[in-house]
């Protein structure tokens, strides 16, 4: 019995095309020469998942009904979101895949589902005005998302330029469930009023030129006083007193970071009045 003749390169990649998924290879500049890697980092991209199944769920349990589990998820979806960036770093696991999946996971978790919650929760009884605020929030986080991705090789990365896209969903998302939580009906009309502002502003914060405090330079490797850890504990005490209304005032303030450190530098440039 003669063994069968082993095929050729062209052949081995005619045959692997056949099949529905194609492995991934991806080129990177390894001291100085580029190197082509084939595969992807499981562990970074196991939390770039978790953060797009979040968004999913939320959008399902708006569209149920069920606010809280949806807004919920989305906080959840932060911590995933800030977690899947960090542990690439300190695994030494980035890579352009990975960047891309994060920013698509982004944009579904923190861009389209906050627009479906609040549109779900109160902006459907507005109508066309409604729909057209959920759209505006959507668009402009993928705007802002977009602009991120083309500048982040050329801006200071101690700040953000807008408010990043899960502040403003967490602002949205916020509201939702602190008056939610109370029992407040999204059906009424001032409650749907309130929602169309905080979603619209929202928007347009991602995409002003306004300056945020990023928090990348936060080491969290090194050591700390021992007063640092007790703080720690007490702000998860006084969080988990009030999860919804503690944390729309924390983003809410956050939000308001900006134009307010706009208009203090604005008053600094000003000549003194003679």
């Amino acid at each position: 019995m003669t063994d069968k003749p082993e095929r050729s390169e062209n052949e081995q990649d005619a045959v692997d095309g056949l099949f529905p998924v194609d492995e991934h290879f991806e080129e990177v500049v390894e001291g100085g020469e580029t190197v082509r890697h084939k595969g992807i980092y499981v562990l970074p991209n196991l939390f770039t998942t978790g953060n797009l199944f979040c968004g999913f769920y939320a959008i399902i349990s708006a569209q149920a009904g069920f606010f809280t589990q949806a807004c919920i998820s989305v906080f959840v979806a932060m911590i995933l979101d800030g977690l899947d960036g960090r542990v690439a770093r300190m695994t030494n696991t980035q890579s352009k895949f990975g960047a891309e999946y994060d920013s698509l996971a982004d944009m579904v978790t923190f861009g389209v589902a906050p627009a479906m919650v609040a549109y779900s929760w109160a902006l459907n009884d507005l109508g066309k005005v409604g729909w057209m605020v959920a759209f505006i929030y959507a668009a402009c986080a993928a705007l802002r998302l977009a602009r991120f991705n083309t500048q982040l090789e050329v801006t200071d990365s101690r700040y953000f330029t807008g408010l990043a896209s899960p502040a403003a969903a967490a602002l949205v998302i916020g509201m939702v469930w602190a008056l939610s939580d109370f029992g407040i009906d999204g059906n009424m009309l001032g409650i749907a009023l309130l929602g169309a502002l905080i979603t619209g502003l929202a928007g347009v914060l991602m995409v002003s030129n306004f300056q945020y405090n990023s928090f990348k330079k936060l080491d969290l490797k090194g050591r700390v006083p021992f007063i640092f850890m007790i703080a720690m504990v007490l702000a998860f005490a006084v969080v988990f007193t009030d999860p919804p209304r503690v944390l729309t005032l924390i983003f809410l303030c956050y939000a308001c970071s900006g134009p307010i450190m706009f208009l203090i530098g604005k008053t600094r440039k000003q000549p003194a009045s003679e």
